[in-house]
C-alpha cells in the first residue's frame, strides 16, 4: 500500500485530496496545523468507509512541528511514497507593490516557500525508500511570470504582489528540486488546481474542489513515464494542462 502525506488537509483542497487518494488504495497522513480539526476530518472520512487514514499534526512554519510529524510518521512507515505540499496562505489584502508590509511577504512566504522547502528536506529520506516517490506542489497559475505579462491573460488585471510572487518562488523551488533528481525515480511537479470555490478565497472560484482534488492526485500517481520539473493547470490549459513558468 502506498502512503502519503498532505500539508494542510483538514479542509477545503487538501481534504478532497486525502479523501480521492484514499479512494485509490492509498494510505493518507492528513497533516493538520490543529491537531483537532485532523482529527475532525479524519472522523468524516472515516464515516463513508475510508479507514486507512491518520491525523498528523504539523505546522510548516515550525521546524520543531515537521520534525515531531516525521518522527511519528517514520516510526510507522518504512517509507513515504507521496509528499503533497498543500498548506498556503495569502498574505492578507490588499497586496499593492507599493503598499504591501514586509510582514505580509515574511508571513506568505513563511508558509507558501519556506514551508515547503523545510517539508520536502525533512521529508526526503523517507521518500527515497520509496520505489517511485512523488512530489506535489500545490501553486498557481498566478504565480506564473509569463501570463502575469500578458495583457490576454484572463486574470492579468488580477494581481497581488505578496501571493503571486510567493509562488513564483515555489514554482522556480520545484523546477530546482526536480533538476537536482532528474536521474532518479522521483516525479516533482508544481499544479495549480485552479480557481476553485473554497474558503481560501471567499467562495468566490468557479471551480468544485472535486475537480481540483482530481488534478492534484493525477501527478500524485503518475507513473515512470510521466513529466516531472513541470507546471500544470487544467483550468487554464485544458488540452495538454501544461502552462508557462
Amino acid at each position: 500500500m502506498k502512503t502519503a502525506l498532505i500539508t494542510g488537509a483538514n479542509k477545503s483542497i487538501g481534504f478532497e485530496v486525502a479523501r480521492q487518494l484514499l479512494q485509490q488504495g492509498v494510505f493518507v497522513y492528513l497533516g493538520s496545523r490543529n491537531l483537532h480539526s485532523g482529527h475532525q476530518a479524519v472522523e468524516k472520512l472515516k464515516a463513508e468507509g475510508l479507514i486507512q487514514v491518520e491525523a498528523v499534526a504539523i505546522d510548516v512554519t515550525s521546524d520543531e512541528s515537521v520534525k515531531a510529524a516525521w518522527e511519528h510518521i517514520e516510526k510507522q512507515a518504512r517509507g513515504l511514497d507521496i509528499l503533497i505540499n498543500n498548506a498556503g496562505i495569502t498574505g492578507g489584502m490588499p497586496q499593492s507593490a507599493l503598499t504591501a508590509t514586509i510582514s505580509q511577504f515574511r508571513d506568505a512566504y513563511e508558509t507558501n516557500v519556506f514551508g515547503v522547502v523545510r517539508v520536502t528536506q525533512a521529508f526526503m529520506e523517507l521518500l527515497k525508500k520509496s520505489p517511485e516517490p512523488r512530489i506535489v506542489n500545490v501553486s498557481s497559475s498566478q504565480g506564473s511570470i509569463t501570463l502575469h505579462s500578458d495583457p490576454n491573460y484572463k486574470y492579468y488585471n488580477h494581481k497581488g504582489s505578496v501571493y503571486l510572487s510567493s509562488k513564483s518562488a515555489l514554482n522556480m523551488y520545484t523546477v530546482v528540486l526536480a533538476y537536482e533528481l532528474r536521474d532518479t525515480p522521483f516525479r516533482i511537479n508544481a499544479v495549480s488546481p485552479g480557481f476553485t470555490k473554497t474558503d481560501f478565497n471567499q467562495h468566490r472560484g468557479t471551480g468544485t474542489v472535486e475537480d481540483a482534488g482530481t488534478r492534484v492526485v493525477k501527478y500524485a500517481l503518475i507513473g515512470q513515464d510521466g513529466p516531472t520539473g513541470k507546471f500544470f493547470c487544467e483550468d487554464t490549459n485544458p488540452e495538454t494542462g501544461e502552462i508557462p513558468w
